[in-house]
């Protein structure tokens, strides 16, 4: 670590106790201050670590917070930025020097950059009449869950949005009740049509042998029902891919 010893924060410190103590964004180099960055040059100027930085404020013991926000992007899914969406609070609280109140902050920034991602579609009908609207809808939901989740959207006469669901969380190739779950909630909420969305929590939305015969299985309890599938769509980080595009269904 290179400390500058001319440094007017360090002046009349004796340094052994400043190595025991956190350091703070103050007592950093001017030049290394990510505030003062962001007010010279804007925002985009900052680094990855220094944006989370800003975020965490402090390090830990004979760390400053820009090597702590080094060394918690290293430690989270990845190596990058997005695998911060992948952590939840115990995960964040098991990296040395997050403790109870960083880790909320940093859980607590996952969530509005989510809210933030999907809240331009919020407050009209999505319609849903192509793949790419409905992939961009529920990018920001779906393409940083840890495990695989299935959704049912329920769509009306116009392919208009009238409600969605989870329908099952964990596999969507092992859940063998899928179209019963799926049709029971088309019926439910008077659905004129419907879409299906999973994940892959690999990033890779390219489907499975699985994915396609269950598709299949769904898109013919559909016919007989008289409520067809539009599309099955699949989300990758961020990537997609639409079995009706693809000619599955």
């Amino acid at each position: 670590m290179d400390i500058n010893f001319t440094d007017k924060n360090f002046e009349g410190k004796d340094f052994a106790c400043k190595m025991a103590e956190g350091f703070t964004m103050k007592e950093m180099p001017v030049s290394e201050r990510p505030y003062e960055k962001c007010e010279l040059y804007g925002p985009a100027a900052l680094s990855d670590a220094e944006l989370l930085a800003v975020i965490i404020r402090t390090g830990g013991r004979g760390e400053r917070v820009t090597e702590l926000s080094t060394r918690v992007l290293s430690e989270v899914p990845g190596g990058r930025i997005g695998g911060l969406f992948q952590m939840s609070l115990n995960q964040f609280r098991q990296i040395h020097g997050i403790g109870r109140v960083k880790a909320i902050q940093l859980l607590c920034l996952t969530e509005i950059t989510k809210r933030i991602m999907s809240s331009s579609l919020s407050d009209t009908q999505l319609l849903c009449d192509e793949p790419e609207k409905v992939a961009a809808y529920f990018m920001a939901q779906m393409k940083f869950l840890e495990c695989e989740q299935v959704r049912l959207l329920v769509l009306n006469g116009r392919n208009a949005l009238l409600n969605d669901m989870v329908i099952s969380s964990g596999s969507f190739n092992s859940a063998m009740a899928l179209p019963r779950e799926i049709y029971y909630n088309a019926l439910k909420y008077k659905a004129v049509s419907i879409i299906v969305l999973h994940n892959h929590p690999s990033g890779d939305p390219t489907p499975s042998r699985e994915d396609i015969v269950l598709t299949k299985r769904i898109a013919d309890t559909g016919k007989l029902i008289g409520i067809p599938l539009l599309d099955h769509i699949i989300i990758g980080d961020n990537r997609f891919i639409s079995l009706k595009s693809g000619g599955y269904i």
